[in-house]
């Protein structure tokens, strides 16, 4: 079934693009290169999940139940949950290793420090995706995976909710192409990122699974060295969503995953 969305684009320019992040040194002050709001179709592959692969398509929707339903408070949670998608991943996308290094937990709120990201992109070009290895590894063992077969995987849930607003939306590697994809600078205080922005193109086809629940998860490409598609995605402003009372709340996590290949 298809539906009516909005998303944000990006535009093409000459000059460099960036998000800057916590600027002025306050937490969560955030500048943002300009967007283009958009609307498009998108189709619901809630009948059709089952027949993505992870190969092929970049993207896996799975059932999986967790042990942790509350993500926010301490950290007493990340050791299990880590436990829990570092063997979803093994078993799902046949990781040999896997590093777990980010939890971000978004609330569709106007009071949120971190929102939804509504901008389409991907989160890492190949500059970042090298320069994040390197971060998390050190060079020595950066190099071992850069001459074996490793990849950036995101494993993205609601929480406590079923989605009704703001759902994860993808376009399917196979509609994008070459010049769709641009650069743009990630500026943090204490470190310096890349991502890949989108622009708008008539010919990206959009799905999305509806009203995802906490025992489900969506695993897709951020990055990967041996070829695999990765996915741009930006959360999904619906038309027949204008008056859900519960936002969207949910977590995404991000993953270094070396392969036996």
């Amino acid at each position: 079934m298809n539906a009516s969305a909005t998303v944000n684009y990006h535009i093409k320019s000459s000059e460099t693009q960036a998000f800057e992040f916590d600027v002025d040194g306050i937490n969560g002050n955030f500048i943002s290169p300009e967007l283009v709001p958009t609307k498009i179709t998108v189709h619901d592959v809630r009948d059709k999940h089952s027949n993505f692969s992870f190969e092929d398509d970049g993207i896996i929707f799975e059932n999986h139940i967790s042990e942790i339903n509350n993500f926010e408070g301490t950290d007493d949670w990340k050791a299990s949950y880590d436990k829990e998608l570092s063997g979803l991943l093994k078993s799902k996308i046949g990781a040999q290793e896997v590093t777990i290094f980010d939890h971000t937990v978004r609330v569709d709120d106007p009071n949120s420090k971190r929102k939804p990201a509504r901008n389409v992109h991907n989160d890492y070009s190949r500059q970042g995706a090298e320069q994040r290895l390197v971060d998390l590894l050190g060079e020595e063992k950066a190099r071992t995976y850069l001459e074996g077969h490793y990849g950036f995987v995101n494993i993205w849930r609601p929480v406590e909710y079923v989605i009704k607003t703001a759902p994860l939306g993808f376009i399917h590697p196979s509609s994008m192409k070459n010049e769709d994809w641009m650069t743009i600078e990630l500026i943090y205080p204490d470190r310096l990122g890349q991502i890949l922005g989108v622009a708008a193109n008539d010919d990206h086809d959009w799905f999305y699974l509806s009203e995802m629940n906490p025992t489900e998860v969506a695993i897709f490409n951020i990055y990967d060295n041996g070829g695999r598609p990765h996915l741009a995605h930006s959360a999904l402003d619906m038309e027949d969503q204008v008056h859900v009372i519960t936002p969207r709340k949910s977590i995404e996590s991000r993953t270094l995953v070396l392969y036996n290949e």
